[in-house]
Protein backbone atom coordinates (compact mmCIF):
# COMPACT_ATOMS: atom_id res chain seq x y z
CA UNK A 1 0.00 0.00 0.00
CA UNK A 2 1.09 3.53 -0.81
CA UNK A 3 0.38 7.17 -1.50
CA UNK A 4 -1.42 7.29 -4.52
CA UNK A 5 0.90 9.80 -5.61
CA UNK A 6 3.57 7.37 -5.74
CA UNK A 7 4.71 4.77 -8.83
CA UNK A 8 7.15 2.35 -9.47
CA UNK A 9 9.31 3.50 -12.01
CA UNK A 10 11.22 0.74 -12.53
CA UNK A 11 8.44 -1.54 -13.41
CA UNK A 12 6.91 0.83 -16.03
CA UNK A 13 3.88 -0.35 -15.82
CA UNK A 14 2.35 2.00 -13.39
CA UNK A 15 1.97 -0.33 -10.42
CA UNK A 16 2.41 1.73 -7.03
CA UNK A 17 5.28 0.78 -4.75
CA UNK A 18 4.58 -0.33 -1.31
CA UNK A 19 5.52 1.83 1.43
CA UNK A 20 6.97 0.63 4.74
CA UNK A 21 4.27 0.67 6.79
CA UNK A 22 6.56 1.67 9.62
CA UNK A 23 6.87 5.06 7.33
CA UNK A 24 3.19 5.47 7.51
CA UNK A 25 2.99 5.03 11.31
CA UNK A 26 5.66 7.75 12.17
CA UNK A 27 3.61 10.48 10.00
CA UNK A 28 0.85 9.32 11.86
CA UNK A 29 1.79 9.64 15.18
CA UNK A 30 2.60 5.55 15.13
CA UNK A 31 5.77 4.47 16.55
CA UNK A 32 8.48 3.80 13.56
CA UNK A 33 10.14 0.64 13.24
CA UNK A 34 11.78 -1.26 9.93
CA UNK A 35 8.54 -3.80 10.06
CA UNK A 36 9.37 -4.59 6.25
CA UNK A 37 12.66 -5.28 6.90
CA UNK A 38 12.68 -7.18 9.99
CA UNK A 39 10.18 -9.51 8.17
CA UNK A 40 12.50 -10.04 5.48
CA UNK A 41 15.15 -10.72 7.68
CA UNK A 42 12.85 -13.10 10.26
CA UNK A 43 11.60 -15.69 7.72
CA UNK A 44 11.80 -19.00 8.07
CA UNK A 45 13.82 -20.82 5.37
CA UNK A 46 10.58 -22.21 3.83
CA UNK A 47 8.95 -18.57 3.12
CA UNK A 48 12.28 -16.50 1.46
CA UNK A 49 10.31 -17.35 -1.69
CA UNK A 50 8.19 -14.09 -1.03
CA UNK A 51 8.44 -13.01 -4.96
CA UNK A 52 6.35 -15.78 -6.13
CA UNK A 53 2.72 -15.15 -7.36
CA UNK A 54 2.14 -18.81 -6.42
CA UNK A 55 3.64 -18.68 -2.93
CA UNK A 56 1.69 -15.51 -2.28
CA UNK A 57 -1.89 -17.01 -3.56
CA UNK A 58 -1.09 -20.16 -1.99
CA UNK A 59 -0.01 -18.45 1.61
CA UNK A 60 -3.53 -16.20 1.05
CA UNK A 61 -5.95 -19.23 0.71
CA UNK A 62 -3.96 -20.92 3.05
CA UNK A 63 -4.60 -18.55 6.11
CA UNK A 64 -7.99 -17.95 5.07
CA UNK A 65 -8.47 -22.09 5.08
CA UNK A 66 -6.70 -21.89 8.77
CA UNK A 67 -8.65 -19.15 9.80
CA UNK A 68 -12.25 -20.64 8.81
CA UNK A 69 -11.41 -24.01 10.33
CA UNK A 70 -10.56 -22.44 13.37
CA UNK A 71 -13.63 -20.74 13.99
CA UNK A 72 -15.87 -23.69 13.10
CA UNK A 73 -13.83 -25.65 15.26
CA UNK A 74 -13.92 -23.18 18.08
CA UNK A 75 -17.56 -22.15 17.37
CA UNK A 76 -18.34 -25.90 17.98
CA UNK A 77 -16.63 -26.45 20.96
CA UNK A 78 -17.67 -23.71 23.13
CA UNK A 79 -21.24 -24.61 21.58
CA UNK A 80 -20.69 -28.05 23.08
CA UNK A 81 -19.63 -27.10 26.74
CA UNK A 82 -22.66 -24.84 26.67
CA UNK A 83 -24.78 -27.51 25.60
CA UNK A 84 -23.26 -29.90 28.40
CA UNK A 85 -23.30 -27.08 30.80
CA UNK A 86 -27.41 -26.77 30.18
CA UNK A 87 -27.80 -30.58 30.68
CA UNK A 88 -26.02 -31.10 33.57
CA UNK A 89 -27.74 -27.90 34.95
CA UNK A 90 -31.50 -28.18 33.73
CA UNK A 91 -31.59 -24.88 32.21
CA UNK A 92 -32.62 -24.37 28.87
CA UNK A 93 -29.51 -21.96 27.28
CA UNK A 94 -30.54 -18.31 26.24
CA UNK A 95 -29.70 -17.31 22.51
CA UNK A 96 -26.81 -15.27 24.02
CA UNK A 97 -25.07 -18.44 25.67
CA UNK A 98 -25.42 -20.47 22.98
CA UNK A 99 -25.03 -18.42 20.12
CA UNK A 100 -23.02 -15.07 20.73
CA UNK A 101 -20.95 -16.34 22.94
CA UNK A 102 -19.41 -19.01 20.28
CA UNK A 103 -19.77 -16.81 17.48
CA UNK A 104 -17.40 -14.17 19.63
CA UNK A 105 -15.06 -16.63 21.27
CA UNK A 106 -14.51 -18.13 17.51
CA UNK A 107 -13.85 -15.21 15.73
CA UNK A 108 -11.12 -13.83 18.34
CA UNK A 109 -9.71 -16.90 18.79
CA UNK A 110 -9.30 -18.58 15.27
CA UNK A 111 -8.68 -14.85 13.50
CA UNK A 112 -6.52 -13.34 16.01
CA UNK A 113 -4.84 -16.67 16.66
CA UNK A 114 -4.22 -17.63 12.92
CA UNK A 115 -2.87 -13.75 12.18
CA UNK A 116 -0.43 -13.05 15.07
CA UNK A 117 0.56 -16.62 15.20
CA UNK A 118 1.50 -16.36 11.57
CA UNK A 119 3.11 -12.76 12.01
CA UNK A 120 4.96 -14.15 15.34
CA UNK A 121 6.02 -16.83 13.17
CA UNK A 122 7.34 -15.04 10.48
CA UNK A 123 9.87 -13.29 13.51
CA UNK A 124 7.81 -9.44 14.24
CA UNK A 125 7.50 -8.26 17.66
CA UNK A 126 4.75 -6.62 18.87
CA UNK A 127 5.65 -3.07 17.71
CA UNK A 128 6.81 -4.74 14.08
CA UNK A 129 3.14 -6.08 14.19
CA UNK A 130 1.55 -3.23 14.57
CA UNK A 131 3.87 -1.21 12.08
CA UNK A 132 3.34 -4.14 9.68
CA UNK A 133 -0.92 -4.20 9.57
CA UNK A 134 -0.55 -0.04 10.22
CA UNK A 135 -2.71 -0.21 14.04
CA UNK A 136 -2.66 3.81 14.68
CA UNK A 137 -4.68 6.28 15.40
CA UNK A 138 -6.83 7.25 12.52
CA UNK A 139 -6.29 11.05 10.75
CA UNK A 140 -9.12 13.18 10.81
CA UNK A 141 -9.61 12.25 6.78
CA UNK A 142 -9.44 8.40 8.11
CA UNK A 143 -11.65 9.16 10.53
CA UNK A 144 -14.39 10.82 7.72
CA UNK A 145 -13.66 7.52 5.91
CA UNK A 146 -14.29 5.42 8.18
CA UNK A 147 -17.60 6.97 9.34
CA UNK A 148 -18.97 7.90 6.05
CA UNK A 149 -17.45 5.26 3.97
CA UNK A 150 -20.16 2.31 5.51
CA UNK A 151 -22.90 4.63 3.89
CA UNK A 152 -21.33 4.40 0.79
CA UNK A 153 -20.70 0.78 0.69
CA UNK A 154 -23.97 -0.39 1.82
CA UNK A 155 -25.34 2.37 -1.00
CA UNK A 156 -23.28 0.57 -3.99
CA UNK A 157 -23.86 -2.96 -2.34
CA UNK A 158 -27.67 -2.55 -2.61
CA UNK A 159 -27.55 -0.78 -6.05
CA UNK A 160 -25.65 -4.20 -7.10
CA UNK A 161 -27.62 -6.52 -5.30
CA UNK A 162 -30.76 -4.97 -7.14
CA UNK A 163 -29.18 -5.77 -10.42
CA UNK A 164 -28.23 -8.58 -9.63
CA UNK A 165 -31.89 -10.00 -8.39
CA UNK A 166 -33.37 -8.94 -11.60
CA UNK A 167 -30.60 -11.54 -14.01
CA UNK A 168 -30.44 -14.52 -11.34
CA UNK A 169 -31.05 -16.45 -8.66
CA UNK A 170 -31.97 -14.78 -5.37
CA UNK A 171 -29.02 -14.93 -2.62
CA UNK A 172 -28.53 -17.92 0.10
CA UNK A 173 -29.45 -16.74 3.53
CA UNK A 174 -27.32 -15.88 6.20
CA UNK A 175 -28.14 -18.17 8.59
CA UNK A 176 -26.27 -16.07 11.67
CA UNK A 177 -27.74 -12.99 10.70
CA UNK A 178 -31.20 -14.70 10.15
CA UNK A 179 -30.71 -16.04 13.71
CA UNK A 180 -30.01 -12.48 14.89
CA UNK A 181 -33.54 -10.53 13.00
CA UNK A 182 -35.80 -13.71 14.24
CA UNK A 183 -34.52 -12.77 17.69
CA UNK A 184 -34.58 -8.92 17.84
CA UNK A 185 -33.94 -9.44 21.67
CA UNK A 186 -30.15 -9.94 20.94
CA UNK A 187 -29.37 -7.28 18.11
CA UNK A 188 -28.08 -4.60 20.46
CA UNK A 189 -25.60 -7.40 21.59
CA UNK A 190 -24.81 -8.17 17.74
CA UNK A 191 -24.45 -4.65 16.88
CA UNK A 192 -21.65 -4.45 19.58
CA UNK A 193 -20.19 -7.45 18.43
CA UNK A 194 -20.19 -6.44 14.75
CA UNK A 195 -18.12 -3.26 16.19
CA UNK A 196 -16.12 -4.90 18.60
CA UNK A 197 -14.83 -8.10 17.53
CA UNK A 198 -16.46 -8.86 13.91
CA UNK A 199 -14.92 -5.68 12.20
CA UNK A 200 -11.65 -5.71 13.72
CA UNK A 201 -10.92 -9.46 13.59
CA UNK A 202 -12.19 -10.12 10.28
CA UNK A 203 -10.36 -7.45 9.02
CA UNK A 204 -7.33 -8.19 10.35
CA UNK A 205 -6.84 -11.82 8.99
CA UNK A 206 -8.49 -10.54 5.34
CA UNK A 207 -6.87 -7.16 4.89
CA UNK A 208 -4.42 -6.65 7.64
CA UNK A 209 -2.64 -10.27 7.40
CA UNK A 210 -3.40 -11.17 3.81
CA UNK A 211 -3.93 -8.78 1.59
CA UNK A 212 -0.23 -7.11 3.51
CA UNK A 213 1.11 -10.33 2.96
CA UNK A 214 -0.12 -10.42 -1.05
CA UNK A 215 1.59 -7.04 -1.40
CA UNK A 216 5.35 -8.14 -0.27
CA UNK A 217 4.78 -9.34 -4.09
CA UNK A 218 1.78 -8.38 -6.01
CA UNK A 219 0.92 -5.24 -7.06
CA UNK A 220 -2.28 -3.19 -5.63
CA UNK A 221 -5.28 -4.43 -7.83
CA UNK A 222 -3.63 -8.11 -7.91
CA UNK A 223 -3.62 -8.17 -4.04
CA UNK A 224 -7.16 -6.55 -3.44
CA UNK A 225 -8.29 -9.29 -6.13
CA UNK A 226 -6.84 -12.04 -3.66
CA UNK A 227 -7.79 -11.05 -0.30
CA UNK A 228 -11.24 -10.23 -1.86
CA UNK A 229 -11.23 -14.04 -3.76
CA UNK A 230 -10.35 -15.52 0.19
CA UNK A 231 -12.82 -13.13 2.03
CA UNK A 232 -16.25 -13.71 -0.16
CA UNK A 233 -15.91 -17.34 -0.22
CA UNK A 234 -15.10 -17.80 3.39
CA UNK A 235 -18.48 -17.29 4.24
CA UNK A 236 -19.98 -20.09 2.35
CA UNK A 237 -20.17 -21.90 5.87
CA UNK A 238 -22.86 -19.41 7.06
CA UNK A 239 -24.91 -19.43 4.15
CA UNK A 240 -28.00 -21.73 3.57
CA UNK A 241 -29.16 -22.77 0.16
CA UNK A 242 -28.38 -23.75 -3.37
CA UNK A 243 -25.30 -23.90 -5.34
CA UNK A 244 -26.11 -21.19 -7.70
CA UNK A 245 -27.81 -18.74 -4.40
CA UNK A 246 -25.02 -19.31 -2.71
CA UNK A 247 -22.44 -18.46 -5.71
CA UNK A 248 -24.84 -15.27 -6.11
CA UNK A 249 -24.09 -14.44 -2.22
CA UNK A 250 -20.65 -14.82 -2.61
CA UNK A 251 -20.07 -12.41 -5.78
CA UNK A 252 -22.38 -9.70 -3.99
CA UNK A 253 -19.83 -10.00 -1.02
CA UNK A 254 -16.89 -9.36 -3.51
CA UNK A 255 -18.62 -5.37 -3.63
CA UNK A 256 -17.99 -4.72 0.53
CA UNK A 257 -14.25 -6.64 -0.09
CA UNK A 258 -13.33 -4.76 -2.79
CA UNK A 259 -14.22 -1.68 -1.27
CA UNK A 260 -12.49 -2.70 1.94
CA UNK A 261 -9.31 -3.35 0.36
CA UNK A 262 -9.16 -0.33 -1.80
CA UNK A 263 -9.52 1.90 1.92
CA UNK A 264 -6.92 -0.62 3.18
CA UNK A 265 -4.80 0.39 0.33
CA UNK A 266 -5.25 3.55 -0.10
CA UNK A 267 -4.84 4.78 4.52
CA UNK A 268 -2.50 1.68 5.56
CA UNK A 269 -4.75 2.05 8.35
CA UNK A 270 -6.22 -1.14 10.21
CA UNK A 271 -8.32 0.89 12.58
CA UNK A 272 -10.36 2.48 9.55
CA UNK A 273 -11.26 -0.61 7.70
CA UNK A 274 -12.22 -2.61 11.28
CA UNK A 275 -14.31 0.72 12.02
CA UNK A 276 -16.00 0.38 8.66
CA UNK A 277 -16.86 -3.02 8.32
CA UNK A 278 -18.45 -3.12 11.96
CA UNK A 279 -20.65 0.13 11.07
CA UNK A 280 -21.25 -1.79 7.66
CA UNK A 281 -22.68 -5.03 9.35
CA UNK A 282 -24.55 -2.97 12.01
CA UNK A 283 -26.03 -0.46 9.58
CA UNK A 284 -27.46 -3.63 7.50
CA UNK A 285 -28.76 -5.74 10.84
CA UNK A 286 -30.65 -2.34 12.22
CA UNK A 287 -31.89 -1.85 8.69
CA UNK A 288 -33.10 -5.50 8.41
CA UNK A 289 -34.72 -4.98 12.15
CA UNK A 290 -36.53 -2.57 11.21
CA UNK A 291 -37.59 -3.36 7.49
CA UNK A 292 -38.93 -6.80 9.05
CA UNK A 293 -40.47 -5.45 11.99
CA UNK A 294 -42.29 -2.39 10.28
CA UNK A 295 -42.61 -3.00 6.76
CA UNK A 296 -43.63 -6.77 6.28
CA UNK A 297 -44.61 -6.00 2.63
CA UNK A 298 -40.41 -5.22 2.63
CA UNK A 299 -39.37 -8.28 4.20
CA UNK A 300 -37.78 -9.93 1.41
CA UNK A 301 -35.52 -6.61 0.79
CA UNK A 302 -34.86 -6.99 4.63
CA UNK A 303 -33.62 -10.16 4.21
CA UNK A 304 -31.52 -9.82 0.89
CA UNK A 305 -29.52 -7.18 3.22
CA UNK A 306 -29.26 -9.47 5.67
CA UNK A 307 -27.72 -12.10 3.19
CA UNK A 308 -24.78 -9.66 2.68
CA UNK A 309 -23.56 -9.29 6.33
CA UNK A 310 -19.70 -9.73 6.03
CA UNK A 311 -20.11 -12.22 8.71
Amino acid sequence: MSDPSEFDAESGDGGRERDDPADTAARDGGEPGDARAAVDAADPPDETDKGSPLRAVGAAFGLGIAGILGLLAVTTIVGGVVLVVATLTGREPSLITSFVVPFVIGQVVAFVGVSLGYLRWRGLNREEIAAYLGVRRPSIVESVIALIGPILVIVTVLVVSSVALLVGPEPAQNQGAQTTLENPSIIPVMIVAMLLVVGPCEELLFRGVIQSRARETLSAVPAILLAASVFAPAHVVSLSGGVSAMLTTISLLFVPSLIFGAVYEYTENLVVVAVMHGLYNSILLTIGYIVITYGPEMENAGQAGAALLGL
